[in-house]
């Protein structure tokens, strides 16, 4: 039986846009323009070299939760070389935080079938970092998060943690789940045989009634976080210039002293 690896992957609103919230306090994900998380095809490729690395004994399942737009984010995904996709999207979803959202996905998880779950480290609008080790306390499995290296052998994950004083050799029996970092690898760009090929690969789609998750455990009314306020941030003002008339170097010193730079 070949290996069943599920990518969850996000589509977030480009970090070079200017980027707002909603009136009810959500990211405005309609004013600017989206993209497969950065982070997460640092996933795609760590699924994409196991798979390869066992001979092609694997099927790859991308993954993700939102609104119509997110096919982008898993089109992409099926481009790099992923087998299939499955997209959640229902209107009870906007909103969730990272709790419903680990629900969902390992409900979905469930429901498509998995040996290894693979995640990017974070998101790149929310920047929690949290949801693989949510996503495997709900699924029951192992967690082996934020590694640079990651391989899969004899029923076991293994990978290298790299922190700042030293390196961890990590392992965990399958089923799992585990997280990478932008280290491990760059993330190969699709070629126009795996851009035509993902047009025809499948992507299911599913609601909340489908993987059997009430609507009032996710969305704004579900959430176990809210935000109470935002402000637009400051305008940038102009910085201060020092003109050398000879005093240019006694000037810069008092303004770096002043600062407390120095």
């Amino acid at each position: 039986m070949s290996l069943r690896i599920v990518v969850c992957v996000k589509y977030v609103p480009d970090a070079t846009g200017d980027r707002h919230f909603a009136e009810d306090r959500t990211t405005d994900r309609e004013a600017v323009d989206g993209l497969l998380s950065e982070l997460d095809e640092y996933a795609v490729e760590q699924a994409l070299q196991i798979k390869e690395a066992n001979g092609g004994e694997a099927e790859i399942t991308v993954l993700t939760m939102g609104g119509d737009d997110a096919k982008d984010a898993l089109r992409k995904a099926l481009s790099m070389g992923a087998d299939k996709a499955v997209h959640v999207n229902d209107e009870a979803l906007h909103g969730t935080d990272v709790l419903g959202t680990s629900l969902v996905l390992a409900k979905a998880v469930e429901h498509v079938g998995y040996d290894l779950v693979v995640c990017g480290m974070a998101s790149t609008d929310g920047t929690m970092g949290v949801l693989p080790a949510i996503l495997a306390e709900r699924l029951g499995t192992p967690q082996v998060t934020l590694l640079s290296e990651v391989a899969v052998a004899d029923g076991k994950v293994t990978g290298r943690r790299d922190g700042d004083a030293a390196s961890e050799q990590l392992e965990a029996s399958l089923p799992a789940v585990v997280s990478v970092t932008d280290q491990s690898g760059e993330a190969r760009y699709p070629s126009f045989k795996g851009i035509m090929a993902a047009k025809k690969k499948p992507v299911e789609a599913l609601e909340l009634s489908d993987l059997g998750v009430d609507a009032s455990a996710v969305g704004l009314e579900g959430s176990w976080t809210a935000v109470d306020g935002v402000t637009e941030r400051p305008a940038r003002t102009a910085g201060t210039i020092v003109k050398d008339e000879g005093e240019g170097g006694k000037q810069l010193a008092e303004y770096l002293a002043g600062q407390k730079f120095i």
